[in-house]
């Protein structure tokens, strides 16, 4: 078995800097625990520290230091969400995924046993570095930095990654030497008692190892022996694998309140990549998702002010891509006013579709190219609504006037009884005139602008609309002006309307 440990760090930090606008998750942040009676400053990132706020601070002494900190409290439920999004982009290349807790009891590293799926990254030994590499660019978007570590064991992987930034073990013996070095309070008894530990002179796991282990189990209990084992692989350590929810369903409390839609845009970008995370490991693609903004109460006193107000993007092609998911998003949001200051979003999706994955190949080919199209499509309705972008469809009537219909991209009209199928194999005018146009004869041929049009080919005789009470009898030719264009002409064999007596021939469409 291999085992990969991905560990997070700055976890707490970063699910905390992702409700905030990107200028102000650069400046000096701090997290506070609540819980306590007094609250404390329990994380900061690196410009805080550099202040002097320090984790065991007070608040008021933290600000002192740094007036310009911005404070936040310390969001187990947060965290939680923010780590599942990193085991759904695991998910994507094994089913045996798990989280492991830190010394504090908190998750804080996604685990997953890659071994089988390394024939699908360059060879069936250890070719480890191209998973890896694939695997960070999928976290990438997820706004989080890594320490990751391999080894035999799921704990023995977990120890190492929340160790060094980068550790790779293959072998049992490779593992008990890095092992060996690594802090003792790194296992969960292990920072249970490391005053005690040090007290006796014990710093590494390569020491407590080589004591009696009876005098160990009676000092500090069999947890401690037992999860050291466990790290390295002389006892079983089974793993409850993570189950993927049927369907997506995330929220996330912003740091202050949305009054525009662009500030809205922000925070729903981080549940966007974590949806994306969640359909690759489903191996999906999403059709249709809704963005819920919550508002602020207050505002909600007002019968005309809901709750929250939803926006749904339905696509015409589904896809997972985050950039076109975001685009269609900022398009519609544009053309959204925000009945209220928004406080709280919520990204929901039901309705997605397995299929084959995006075509990758070097050259364009027709389902690449109509990619480009369907897109393009996407990002009209996303902009001017679904309604304004038509598209002509095919219908089955042979009257040319209602061979087509005007109807919103996406949606196919339902054709009607007694309709035949139009001969395709003909040559059809793209501009038709609406009404046709009278033209003048002359000795048996058709005028056109004074000048007589020369027949090419014909007649294609058309007799249809007998069910709807709107017969049709013609023979339609093509035919050529004086210039060399091409026309559409057709000699009326029964009058256009009841009050209308004329026969003769008439200009129906033009060739481009």
């Amino acid at each position: 078995m291999l085992w990969v440990a991905l560990h997070l760090p700055l976890l707490s930090l970063e699910s905390f800097a992702a409700t905030l606008a990107h200028d102000a998750a650069e400046a000096p942040l701090a997290l506070m625990d609540v819980h306590q009676n007094a609250p404390r400053i329990v994380n900061a990132n690196a410009a805080a520290l550099a202040l002097g706020v320090l984790p065991g601070l007070k608040r008021a002494t933290a600000l002192a230091l740094a007036p310009g900190l911005t404070l936040g409290r310390a969001d187990p439920a947060r965290d939680t969400q923010a780590l599942m999004a990193v085991a759904h982009a695991a998910l994507a290349y094994t089913p045996a995924v798990c989280l492991q807790c830190g010394p504090g009891a908190q998750a804080d590293t996604v685990l997953l046993e890659v071994q089988a799926s390394l024939r699908c990254f360059g060879g069936p030994q250890r070719q480890l570095a191209p998973l890896l590499r694939q695997l960070r660019a999928d976290v990438a978007p997820l706004g989080h930095r890594l320490q990751v570590a391999s080894a035999p064991t799921a704990l023995g992987a977990a120890v190492l990654a929340r160790w060094h930034r980068e550790c790779h073990c293959t072998g049992a013996d490779e593992l008990r030497q890095a092992l060996d070095a690594a802090p003792v309070e790194l296992l969960g008894p292990g920072h249970e008692h490391r005053e005690v530990l040090q007290g006796m002179g014990l710093r590494t796991l390569g020491e407590l190892r080589r004591l009696p282990r009876a005098g160990l189990a009676r000092r500090f209990g069999a947890a401690l022996l037992g999860e050291l084992d466990r790290a390295l692989g002389a006892v079983p350590d089974p793993r409850v694998p993570l189950l993927l929810p049927p369907s997506f369903d995330s929220r996330l409390e912003l740091f202050a309140r949305a009054d525009t839609t662009e500030q809205v845009l922000y925070g729903a970008g981080v549940l966007l990549a974590q949806l994306v995370a969640w359909l690759a490991a489903r191996h999906a693609f999403v059709r249709r998702y809704t963005l819920f903004m919550h508002h602020e109460p207050r505002w909600r006193a007002s019968a005309q002010t809901p709750e929250a107000t939803p926006l749904e993007i339905a696509l015409t092609e589904p896809s997972r891509d985050a950039a076109h998911l975001q685009l269609l998003l900022r398009e519609r949001l544009a053309a959204l006013q925000l009945a209220a200051p928004t406080l709280e979003l919520r990204l929901v999706a039901h309705d997605t579709v397995q299929r084959a994955a995006p075509n990758a190949e070097l050259f364009p080919t027709p389902a690449n190219e109509r990619e480009g199209l369907v897109r393009l499509i996407e990002r009209l309705q996303a902009r001017l609504g679904p309604a304004q972008v038509q598209r002509l469809v095919a219908v089955q009537d042979h009257r040319p006037e209602r061979a087509a219909e005007v109807c919103a991209a996406g949606v196919r009209p339902v054709a009607g009884p007694g309709q035949a199928s139009a001969s395709a194999a003909l040559p059809r005018p793209v501009w038709l005139l609406a009404p046709p146009q009278p033209l003048a004869e002359r000795q048996s041929r058709p005028v056109l602008d004074g000048q007589p049009l020369q027949l090419l080919s014909g007649p294609e005789r058309i007799e249809a609309g007998w069910w709807d009470a709107a017969l049709a009898e013609r023979d339609y030719f093509i035919a050529q002006v004086v210039g060399g264009a091409l026309v559409w002409v057709y000699r009326a064999r029964l009058p256009l309307t009841a009050a209308d007596d004329a026969q003769g021939w008439f200009l129906h469409g033009r060739f481009g």
